[in-house]
């Protein structure tokens, strides 16, 4: 467990928690339902899918840190970068609280990893430890290869990670900005959502920016500003 501490102190962000992630509408039952799982309540294994850039990287990694604060043992990881990893670094993790395992579309087709991970999934229900697992894709098209991992991930709750709609989209936007003590009108924020990637994971990478030249320069953030930072 050494290595699994290790690799999840690496990866989760500090800023990837429950309270902030904004749901808007279509995705406050998906909140409460990961907010007890992480508590140790409700469901012990949840499927969440949904486009890049919608929030499953954050509520895994919230999910964790809730973990984390109750004191006990949690894991994450993104199975994107198959290359750097093993499938060994599956053994063990029922002896977990929660496991959170990302980008699980990227082991569709690879027989080594298919396999690890349908043991994985089966030492996990033994153990009646809580599971929640992300895809770019419901189950059934991601394109795995074992019929019995199709299987067991049909058992889970699948749940879908809405986009937000645009004027979610802006509300997040200053929200964020808020809470890192920016002032953002709406009429920047707006010019954000024209102007650059309309994923959430885009924006909130483009405001990050924002916040630090903000900070340096200490001028306040206006679409000149924003045009010369981002060059837009």
């Amino acid at each position: 467990m050494a290595v699994a501490q290790m690799t999840l102190n690496l990866n989760l962000r500090d800023d990837a928690v429950l309270e902030n992630f904004f749901s808007g509408k279509q995705n406050k039952q998906l909140l409460k339902i990961l907010h007890a799982m992480a508590h140790g309540r409700g469901e012990r294994f949840a499927y969440l899918w949904g486009n890049k850039g919608v929030g499953r990287t954050h509520l895994l990694q919230a999910c964790c840190h809730v973990i984390n604060q109750l004191k006990l043992p949690s894991f994450y990881l993104s199975l994107q970068d198959l290359l750097s990893l093993k499938p060994e670094i599956l053994q063990d993790l029922e002896s977990l609280q929660l496991v959170c395992l990302d980008d699980v579309d990227s082991i569709a087709g690879n027989a080594e990893w298919e396999e690890a991970f349908f043991g994985f999934l089966n030492r996990m229900h033994d153990a009646q430890r809580r599971l929640i697992v992300a895809g770019n894709l419901p189950p059934a098209r991601l394109g795995i290869i074992l019929p019995d991992i199709k299987s067991r991930l049909s058992q889970a709750m699948i749940l879908q990670v809405n986009a937000l709609t645009d004027d979610e989209k802006i509300e997040a936007l200053r929200a964020r900005a808020k809470a890192r003590g920016l002032n953002l009108s709406k009429t920047v924020a707006e010019f954000l959502l024209r102007h650059c990637p309309r994923d959430m994971g885009s924006l909130f990478v483009a405001l990050d920016k924002l916040d630090k030249a903000s900070l340096a320069a200490q001028h306040k953030l206006t679409i000149p500003f924003v045009k010369s930072v981002l060059g837009l």
